[in-house]
């Protein structure tokens, strides 16, 4: 058995990772010790374990990026990592969530990775009103692109944007992630299904796997939600990764302002003059105290600062 090996996790299922090496190889491996969380798009250090029979990945490198969540208790998770792109997926069916969505780009921009927001499902009704909901995103220069996984249409736009770079599908379950990665990747072997009677959508997926693209990118493919709490250990405390808040608070009477009840606050005098979309600025307060909620579900052990985040 090969002693050590150097490779991308390109599966995670839970404890039990398939990394590839740079012949292209596939290998099972295992994290080694408690301590070390591998996921989906890490690069890590591998050393086989005679022993056992069986290969443990003993080293997680350095990670340009990461996509991280908060659990209940308010701990980051990390659910991919060394992306350059997240493709949030959108669809007319299941109805889309738009706090979703925020969430998601909040979550992006504050790891300093583009986002490109998907409409798939462009064959069903219903698109030009999904399309119209979404214009406030354009207008604060988020790209949206429209295509159909069952039809091929604009799937190529999708594999323009992916060349040379590594990017995730995330969003709600249902919208057809899986089937949009059978679509980019003619080799995977990718389960698709059908929605549900509640039109809720069922997962399709259950672990990050990442699949070459016929463009030359890399994409992962991640489970469906039905919902997201970014990490608050990793959002810009300031704004929250929204970019139309950002762009207002210089503006505000207090370098601290949080834009909830503040006194002056310039991102809430742009919500009252129509500058702002009002509910994305909903979307914010809901985060905020989201992220107040988590941060007190921490225990004191697990806080990274003293203090409440602002």
């Amino acid at each position: 058995m090969t002693q050590m090996i150097e490779g991308q996790v390109v599966a995670a299922f839970g404890r039990r990772l398939e990394v590839r090496d740079a012949s292209g190889a596939i290998h099972s491996a295992r994290p080694f010790g408690r301590q070390l969380d591998a996921v989906c798009g890490d690069y890590v250090r591998c050393e086989a374990d005679a022993a056992h029979g069986q290969l443990n990945a003993v080293e997680v490198h350095s990670r340009r990026t990461g996509l991280f969540r908060s659990n209940s208790r308010g701990r980051a998770e990390l659910l991919l990592a060394n992306l350059d792109l997240l493709l949030v997926v959108v669809a007319p069916l299941p109805r889309c969530d738009p706090f979703i969505l925020d969430r998601y780009l909040s979550a992006a921009h504050s790891a300093e990775i583009d986002a490109l927001i998907v409409i798939n499902k462009a064959d069903l009704d219903g698109l030009a009103a999904l399309q119209e909901s979404l214009a406030t995103f354009s207008t604060l220069g988020y790209a949206v692109l429209t295509c159909s996984a069952l039809t091929e249409t604009g799937c190529h736009n999708l594999l323009s944007s992916l060349a040379g770079r590594s990017g995730a599908l995330v969003g709600q379950s249902g919208v057809g992630k899986s089937s949009l990665v059978a679509r980019l990747s003619p080799d995977a072997a990718v389960l698709t299904g059908e929605l549900d009677r509640k039109d809720t959508g069922r997962h399709t997926t259950t672990a990050a796997r990442m699949y070459d693209t016929a463009g030359g990118g890399r994409l992962m493919d991640s489970p469906g939600v039905r919902d997201f709490a970014p990490s608050i250990r990793h959002l810009d405390s300031a704004d929250l990764g929204f970019r139309e808040v950002a762009a207002a608070s210089p503006d505000c009477r207090f370098a601290d302002c949080r834009h909830m009840s503040e006194p002056d606050c310039a991102v809430r005098g742009a919500v009252d003059r129509g500058a702002m979309d009002p509910r994305r600025y909903e979307s914010y307060r809901r985060l905020r105290r989201l992220q107040d909620e988590l941060w007190t579900a921490q225990t004191p052990s697990t806080r990274r600062t003293p203090g409440r985040p602002r």
